[in-house]
């Protein structure tokens, strides 16, 4: 009889298999970028391995190749994963029980497309096992799916055309993995706003624009996430 550990994982891999295919456009772009901005490719890998958020290395790129301040940098990296905090809150009772480390560990190789496609069964699945496998296997793919994408991108950065247009492909993947978690109306109301006023407010200085889109866009889902309370509470 097949453990439960290994049946989450199996199921956990045919969930983030067809996801995962938007992480190679986007970890390719990563590293390509992260060669553009003058970043050896020791220093390129060692921020990957370091952060291993492409959406904050990415948007704290232009910040660190301009010269801004450290504190703006930090800043800015941490308004981008803020996210996290939401996503680790949401998950943390299918982690219930494990060992500190382990749980270290895993929100390390938290993503969102993970979440996107797992967080609702990890949060119904009463088996311990079967949870773990669920989300440990395909974390661990998609972790070295992206190490090897970015890596091809660092060693590739010279040979690349620039023709490809591999940053619109990195839109597109972005936006598979937003469009899974578009399940309320709260979150359509956050990025609604959340992008709107950051294209409103992208001539901002130091790029400030994006931080205060993010801003805007939580603060309008906490905002619509009450109004909804109340109605349904009459």
């Amino acid at each position: 009889m097949e453990s439960s550990f290994r049946c989450g994982a199996r199921e956990g891999m045919r969930d983030f298999l067809p996801i995962s295919v938007g992480l190679v456009p986007w970890a390719m772009v990563t590293g390509i970028a992260m060669r553009s901005i003058g970043l050896s490719p020791l220093e390129a890998m060692g921020m990957n391995l370091l952060v291993y958020a492409g959406t904050a290395q990415l948007g704290t790129l232009p910040l660190i190749a301009s010269g801004a301040p450290l504190w703006l940098i930090f800043l800015t990296a941490l308004v981008l994963n803020l996210r996290f905090v939401i996503f680790s809150a949401a998950l943390a009772p299918a982690f219930h029980g494990h060992r500190f480390m382990r749980r270290l560990a895993s929100s390390y190789l938290l993503v969102d497309g993970m979440f996107a496609i797992g967080a609702e069964k990890l949060r119904r699945a009463d088996d311990a096992q079967w949870r773990w496998g669920y989300y440990i296997v395909p974390s661990l793919y998609g972790w070295g799916l992206w190490q090897c994408c970015v890596l091809v991108g660092v060693l590739g950065a010279g040979v690349i055309p620039r023709d490809w247009s591999l940053e619109f492909m990195t839109t597109i993947a972005l936006m598979v993995m937003m469009i899974p978690m578009l399940r309320e109306r709260p979150m359509w109301v956050a990025a609604l706003v959340g992008g709107l006023g950051a294209v409103l407010l992208r001539e901002l200085p130091l790029r400030l624009g994006l931080i205060a889109g993010i801003a805007l866009g939580i603060g309008a889902g906490f905002m619509a996430e009450r109004v909804l309370a109340r109605r349904a509470a009459r």
